[in-house]
């Protein structure tokens, strides 16, 4: 259920969002990224992902964000679960009068690079980067950076 602006910037200014952050990684360990159309984040390359949506199902919503994000639509047990995460913005979707809180479920998938063709709604550009790449760019957003971080995915992901 998608909702009108003015009810969606309610809901964001009084409460977190439920979201699914796609790590996807192909063949090479390599790992995909795609350059913000949107805000929060908008111009930093970050991982595919989206909103749980009220009453759906998280099956249904990773079916959904897989085929949303990278042209494939795809089951939730094609993901290894990977963590749940905060990000917090300082700005939102319409601007920066209020903040914006995710509760994030990262969640590992493989795909080929190429084998999809990837949607340009969300992200105007893809990257595949190895870890050590990833890492080491600095317009790569930090909430996307901490996926990979040995550090926080040997503790509680994100907590």
């Amino acid at each position: 259920m998608f909702l009108k602006p003015e009810d969606f910037a309610t809901v964001v200014r009084s409460t977190p969002l439920i979201s699914i952050d796609l790590i996807v990684e192909n063949a090479e360990g390599e790992f995909l990224l795609g350059k913000r159309n949107n805000r929060p984040a908008q111009g930093y390359w970050f991982v595919p992902g989206g909103r749980v949506q009220k009453d759906e199902t998280l099956a249904a919503a990773f079916t959904r964000l897989t085929h949303a994000e990278l042209g494939v639509a795809l089951a939730l047990s094609a993901g290894q679960f990977h963590g749940v995460w905060q990000h917090f913005y300082d700005d939102n979707f319409s601007g920066t009068d209020f903040t914006t809180h995710y509760v994030v479920l990262g969640f590992r998938v493989k795909l080929e690079k190429g084998a999809s063709q990837l949607p340009d709604a969300q992200h105007n550009d893809y990257r595949w980067l190895t870890k050590e790449a990833l890492l080491a760019a600095d317009n790569v957003h930090d909430n996307s950076r901490a996926y990979f971080l040995a550090e926080k995915c040997a503790e509680a992901p994100g907590l």
